[in-house]
């Protein structure tokens, strides 16, 4: 297993020195970037499927909702929202949920007054009902009054970082709120109401114009290490400011991917990992012996989602654009799984490995695709055959192609992924 560990993450450095070589360094440093970021998410979703066999298909809803936080943390303060009457307005919005909430605690409760059975859930319904009436009645006006004097709240101009975490933190609060929900749920029931909840949530997010500008890009967004602009302020040239920038971003995430790995691994190996992997091989079982099953569920389905949060906010930050418009299945929740399928899923490393192996695949497949089709056209010219139409268009979906193959592959190679679960780690 050694040996395989090795070789295999061996022939990973060798993949990216080959691609340095090929296409320069200011486009590998970017690539490693992208890369570790989306190896964070994978290790989320390992947390969600690989220890407790919980089928998350939401992940895009926790990329967006990281992606939001940094900019809402670390976007300059909008003044001409500060000065305007939306903080006022906001607050009343916030007596008004905070009204709502507390009729919905009541009506959860009317039992206690004698209210039992179709009259309880007649009360239920109709304190959601005012509580939803008495919120928009605030909450119109207000959006209505930023988005006409303001254009939209802005940011708090505080530092990266805390966006970052601030990232974690919403995604693992939107991942508790979701767990309650839906954990009861069979593995495939759990899959498609994730998928719901995932596009309710870029529904919201796309559509809270006076909060995160809708389908408008945001823009720039700072970096928390400084910029090429920076770099080239000091006198470095264009392509060094570029791999200086880089660098000092992709030594932040790799040291962060190395934190959350380090604790994830030492979960694994502790009690904790041999009761979640307990939980997730015979749940009956588990419960039989004591273990709070939905407890333990919800807990492994928030510390995933933490994790996939603070990879959506590092993404955001690094493109410097969030544009909730972007976000697309394929790109956001599909590619993920793919990564923990080859990489091996229950196994942190595995994790880590595929996240890095098939967001390098996933990137340079389009190029190789555009060179390839290129010289057939080529060669298709002179054979007098003509040219080979839209090339970058064919490129683009070779990528699925590519993608799929190389999962067809695995699945047929290496079912439990390249690097599948240690069976050691549970003596």
């Amino acid at each position: 297993m050694t040996v395989r560990y090795i070789g295999l993450f061996a022939a990973l450095f060798a993949l990216i020195v080959f691609v340095g070589v090929m296409m320069g360094t200011p486009f590998t440093v970017r690539l490693m970037v992208e890369a570790f970021a989306f190896a964070l998410i994978a290790m989320g979703l390992n947390i969600q499927w690989g220890f407790g066999g919980l089928f998350n298909f939401g992940i895009l809803g926790m990329l967006m909702v990281g992606g939001f936080a940094v900019t809402f943390v670390s976007f300059p303060v909008n003044m001409a929202f500060w000065e305007s009457e939306g903080p006022a307005l906001l607050g009343l919005t916030a007596v008004a949920a905070g009204i709502g909430a507390v009729l919905i605690f009541l009506a959860h409760r009317v039992q206690r007054f004698g209210i039992r059975g179709k009259w309880r859930g007649a009360v239920i319904v109709v304190a959601w009902f005012a509580a939803y009436v008495i919120f928009r009645t605030q909450m119109d006006p207000a959006a209505n009054t930023i988005t006409s004097t303001a254009g939209w709240v802005g940011g708090l101009g505080l530092p990266v970082i805390l966006g970052w975490a601030f990232g974690g933190v919403l995604a693992g609060l939107i991942g508790f709120l979701v767990g309650k929900v839906s954990l009861g749920l069979r593995a495939d029931y759990l899959a498609i109401a994730t998928i719901g909840i995932a596009e309710i949530l870029r529904a919201v997010i796309r559509n809270m114009e006076w909060l995160t500008r809708g389908t408008l890009t945001v823009s720039p967004i700072p970096w928390p290490v400084p910029n090429p602009q920076y770099y080239q302020a000091q006198g470095a040239s264009i392509a060094d400011s570029f791999v200086y920038a880089r660098g000092g971003y992709l030594a932040l995430v790799v040291a962060i991917v190395i934190v959350a790995l380090f604790l994830i691994h030492r979960a694994y190996q502790g009690p904790w990992g041999r009761m979640m992997r307990a939980i997730r091989d015979n749940h009956i079982s588990a419960a039989s012996m004591g273990k709070d099953v939905t407890g333990r569920q919800l807990e492994i389905f928030v510390f995933g989602s933490v994790l996939m949060g603070i990879g959506g906010a590092i993404l955001v930050s690094f493109v410097g654009i969030y544009d909730p418009s972007s976000y697309q299945p394929i790109n956001h929740t599909f590619i993920i799984w793919v990564m923990l399928i080859v990489g091996g899923a229950g196994n942190n490393f595995g994790a880590l490995f595929g996240g890095l192996f098939i967001y390098i695949v996933w990137m340079l497949s389009e190029q190789l695709a555009t060179a390839l089709f290129g010289t057939l056209s080529n060669w298709s010219s002179a054979m007098g055959w003509g040219e080979i139409p839209d090339i970058e268009t064919r490129a683009v979906q070779m990528r699925i192609f590519v993608l799929g193959l190389v999962v067809t592959i695995a699945l047929r190679f290496a079912p439990k992924g390249l690097l599948p679960e240690n069976i050691k780690a549970r003596d």
